[in-house]
């Protein structure tokens, strides 16, 4: 009898391990891949993920960088030349992700900025926040998905979340300034990962058996 062969995810410009890894514990043969090495022990890439784009994957989850496209930053875009390149660069390579040959696509990025969605062509197809999956925390996420269905929240507890201060339901943003603060900023909550994990495997397995 010939044995199952694995299914193949990809995490694109992940250092955490934190999607890579809920996806490893369902069984999947799960790689991310960052310029940064692994913060976790794992399967792990390090180099620009277009080196391995090309391999054979069944799905590919990335999470590009948002500095030059994000919504929150648009104002310096006007004071600067060298952004505005560096902004023709990031949509470019989340173009290159989105068309990626792989059968089920997820990318992740902050609201965008009007440039960046014309840049981009691809309004994304739901924003989510931690708040939906349990966190006690507020971050407006969005996604584009390609061949998956839109996330499931799991636990809402925006409601007691709006009890708490501002600082503490909106501490990314008061993250005080560091040389790792993005990089705290940027790490999939792990709710959110759990739910990707989860319900687009099932998604995909109902998909192959149908």
């Amino acid at each position: 009898m010939q044995r199952h062969k694995k299914r193949r995810v990809l995490v694109a410009c992940e250092y955490s391990g934190i999607v890579r890894d809920a996806f490893a514990r369902r069984g999947w043969d799960a790689w991310s891949c960052d310029l940064l090495p692994s913060e976790k022990p794992g399967n792990h890439h390090q180099c620009d993920v277009r080196e391995v784009l090309r391999e054979k994957w069944d799905i590919l989850i990335g999470h590009p960088a948002c500095t030059y496209m994000s919504n929150s930053g648009v104002s310096w875009l006007h004071k600067s030349a060298e952004r505005w390149m560096k902004l023709f660069e990031a949509a470019d390579f989340f173009c290159e992700l989105w068309n990626a040959d792989v059968p089920h696509i997820a990318l992740e990025n902050p609201v965008m900025h009007k440039y960046a969605k014309r840049l981009v062509g691809v309004k994304q197809s739901q924003v989510v926040q931690p708040w939906m999956f349990g966190h006690m925390e507020g971050k407006a996420t969005c996604l584009w998905l390609k061949n998956l269905p839109m996330l499931k929240e799991i636990k809402n507890v925006k409601s007691e979340m709006m009890k708490l201060p501002d600082n503490q339901r909106q501490r990314l943003h008061y993250l005080p300034p560091s040389a790792d603060r993005w990089k705290e900023r940027s790490r999939t909550f792990s709710g959110i990962a759990e739910a990707m994990a989860n319900q687009w495997t099932i998604a995909i397995t109902n998909h192959e058996t149908a």
